[in-house]
């Protein structure tokens, strides 16, 4: 009678975890978490203040009730600590429960409530898969900052070289340089240092627009490439995976009425001797 009551509770916390309206509801309340962190930020009546940290206090607790509900809901208890997200939510609940009345943790406990926000990225499936994705793709984008550093490095020289007696302020060395390079490539009125070189340098124009074409057309396409051939991956895999799971499914279905016509097709084998047996 106890295994049939746990299991019976069981059944209901991981139908109530897994339910639309309760994500929906833990979304509300990331959200409404998030502005009560930005109120926070404003010079508020002592009452609005007092009424904003009751309600922190009541987020907090929430979280942490959330988060034994989908410990005690996951079916495998060790796999839900080998999920990465599972880990940062579980951080920033329990950094939430941190005191930050004590001068030593105020910090880390504000910052904690702080990115109490980023938890609806663990929530929504579709952001999750968005990180995923750019995290898959840092190493290959880190060859392509490595390749822009060494642009960014070459043009610098070059830049430190010939318009030093232009504009010490902007080419004075090679570490300023980059810096007024990251300024053209943002395009931060690029065009002023432009024609004040080109007062000296009248061809100088040539060396910008080398630099542009390479900083903020090439290597920024080639990053766009990356991120979307990851995802492309990412996309193809879940795919697959969903085919093989539903495909899986499947044949646990077809097993299931084979066993349900063997034992139908043994009862009938069982009326029939019985009646041979009585005729």
């Amino acid at each position: 009678m106890q295994k049939t009551d746990s299991k019976s509770w069981f059944s209901l916390i991981k139908l109530v975890e897994s339910s639309a309206w309760f994500q929906g509801f833990i979304i509300s309340i990331i959200i409404i978490a998030a502005l009560t962190v930005g109120a926070k930020t404003y010079v508020l009546p002592a009452g609005v203040e007092s009424a904003i940290n009751y309600l922190d206090s009541f987020i907090t607790v929430f979280f942490l009730v959330e988060i034994i509900l989908r410990f005690v809901a996951c079916d495998n208890k060790r796999a839900f600590f080998k999920d990465p997200w599972n880990i940062f939510d579980s951080i920033i609940v329990i950094g939430s429960l941190l005191p930050i009345s004590e001068s030593d943790m105020v910090l880390v406990g504000r910052l904690l409530r702080v990115f109490r926000v980023l938890r609806l990225v663990s929530i929504i499936p579709d952001l999750r898969y968005l990180i995923n994705a750019l995290l898959k793709a840092i190493p290959k984008m880190g060859y392509i900052a490595l390749l822009m550093f060494i642009i960014f490095y070459l043009f610098a020289a070059v830049g430190a070289i010939f318009f030093e007696n232009v504009n010490p302020t902007l080419w004075g060395d090679i570490a300023t340089a980059m810096l007024t390079l990251f300024r053209v490539a943002t395009f931060e009125d690029w065009t002023d240092v432009m024609y004040e070189t080109m007062a000296v340098y009248p061809f100088s124009w040539i060396y910008y627009i080398i630099f542009i074409f390479l900083t903020a057309f090439v290597f920024l396409n080639m990053m766009v490439g990356v991120v979307l051939d990851v995802m492309t991956q990412e996309t193809n895999k879940q795919e697959h995976d969903a085919q093989e799971q539903n495909h899986a499914e499947l044949m646990d279905q077809m097993q299931q009425m084979q066993q349900q016509i063997i034992a139908l097709n043994e009862k009938l084998d069982d009326k029939m001797n019985e009646k041979s047996d009585k005729g």
